[in-house]
């Protein structure tokens, strides 16, 4: 499906919001189902005031990893950076916690909320280097429209 129509039922779910995790909930379901190469969809938000993320509503395999230090993985560094963060190839990350060994690469794009940075969304790709622009400007999208139910 094009991002285009994605975006659509993603304003429509935003908008008709009635539980916050429900509707995170649906919208991983919606963009795994529907990106051949989101392989996992996930949000992460600040845990109180800890400097840690704590896992949210996912779609994909289970995950060990609920509680991410600030500064660990992808999503650890996008916790202090504030910026997006595509990795095309995990393998040459340095600083990369592995899910699952069928992984090849990653996008985190955070989540402001009056300027905060509270939560990222986290897409996993068993697929090397399938993430563009469009994927980036798209997730900046589903992150802004997220930011309006926090």
């Amino acid at each position: 499906m094009a991002f285009k129509n994605l975006k659509t039922k993603i304003t429509d779910l935003v908008e008709n919001s009635s539980k916050v995790e429900d509707t995170l909930l649906h919208i991983c379901t919606l963009l795994k189902s529907e990106v051949s190469y989101y392989d996992w969809v996930g949000f992460y938000f600040k845990n109180g005031n800890k400097n840690e993320l704590k896992l949210g509503p996912y779609a994909g395999t289970p995950t060990d990893h609920t509680i991410i230090p600030f500064g660990k993985g992808i999503c650890g560094q996008v916790a202090v950076s504030n910026k997006n963060f595509v990795v095309p190839d995990v393998q040459a990350q340095d600083n990369y916690i592995a899910c699952s060994i069928t992984v090849k690469s990653e996008i985190v794009i955070p989540i402001f909320v009056n300027g905060e940075n509270v939560g990222q969304i986290d897409i996993d790709s068993n697929t090397l280097d399938p993430f563009s622009k469009k994927d980036e400007d798209f997730l900046e999208f589903i992150c802004t429209k997220v930011a309006t139910l926090l």
